[in-house]
């Protein structure tokens, strides 16, 4: 599935492009709208599990973490982050489409801008 989200008055929304545009409005299948995007990784490694509504995420990862402490794998269960809040939509959508880039955002979150403010509006 290539999936690629968008922000849209205020909103970030999470299309499939791997479905044919709509003819009606030439948009793609939408399978999100949310406020806020978490995104659930190894911050070890930076491999990316989930990614979605912040309480949806939460929810996986705490129950990933019980799961795994049950079956003696505490350093695994530490390892699972999960980052939330209003991210930059390119950030998002690199996490999906490379291979460990959630490590690489991770350790520069404190530096990044707003992610609903564009960049116009950022500069001014």
């Amino acid at each position: 599935m290539d999936l690629q989200y968008q922000l849209k008055a205020g909103s970030y929304y999470l299309y499939d492009l791997a479905t044919p545009p709509s003819l009606a409005t030439g948009e793609h299948k939408l399978k999100l709208k949310t406020d806020t995007v978490a995104i659930a990784f190894d911050a070890s490694t930076g491999h990316l599990h989930q990614h979605g509504n912040p309480a949806r995420i939460h929810s996986w990862a705490n129950g990933a973490r019980r799961r795994l402490r049950a079956a003696g794998a505490q350093d695994s269960a530490n390892d699972i982050v999960v980052v939330s809040g209003p991210l930059p939509v390119e950030e998002i959508n690199k996490c999906l489409s490379v291979a460990g880039y959630c490590r690489r955002m991770f350790s520069r979150l404190a530096s990044l801008p707003h992610g609903k403010f564009s960049t116009a509006r950022a500069r001014a």
